[in-house]
């Protein structure tokens, strides 16, 4: 799995949830998370969560730090909502290591009751993907600048999830490499 950090900002409109976004733009062809910032604005066309779509939900905020995972060796859509919530977990812990509580309901994360993160996953014919997306500013939402989390902070949070959720997928194949069966003394 690889972790690949966008030093360019990169704004995300729901088209980057496609399968093999990853690959048509850096050559990926490995499972990947793929970190940028930038704005958010995601348009009924592109929206995948279909509550949001009948509701006509606005999906915007002027500032994000994204995190876009595909993972190519299923496409069970109970697995990548898993992962997606196992990804919420991971957040939430790299906060609580800030000394920054967070709620975690679900796959969103809430500061002070106000919601801090976004987040979709689904699955493709060839992949699933998760886009977690998370308030660097926002006027109405939790964002980071709020939590002290700003100027070259940023960065070294993105760094640190990227790095984080790779770490855990290398463990678990290293896991699975050591576990026999059961059926199996």
């Amino acid at each position: 799995m690889k972790c690949i950090i966008f030093d360019e900002k990169t704004d995300y409109d729901g088209s980057q949830i496609s399968s093999l976004w990853g690959y048509n733009i850096k050559g990926v062809q490995d499972d990947s998370i793929i970190v940028f910032r930038g704005k958010c604005d995601v348009k009924l066309d592109h929206m995948i969560d279909l509550e949001d779509k009948k509701e006509n939900e606005a999906i915007y905020s002027e500032d994000m730090l994204h995190f876009m995972i595909e993972h190519f060796d299923s496409t069970d859509m109970k697995l990548i909502y898993t992962r997606q919530r196992f990804f919420t977990a991971i957040v939430s812990e790299i906060l609580a290591g800030r000394g920054i509580t967070a709620r975690r309901d679900g796959d969103d994360l809430f500061v002070n009751n106000k919601k801090l993160t976004i987040s979709i996953a689904s699955t493709s014919a060839v992949s699933q993907k998760i886009h977690f997306g998370i308030n660097v500013v926002h006027d109405v939402y939790g964002n980071l600048k709020e939590c002290g989390i700003e100027g070259d902070d940023l960065a070294v949070l993105m760094n640190e999830i990227g790095s984080r959720y790779v770490q855990e997928f290398e463990d678990i194949e290293k896991d699975l490499r050591k576990s026999r069966p059961l059926d199996v003394i």
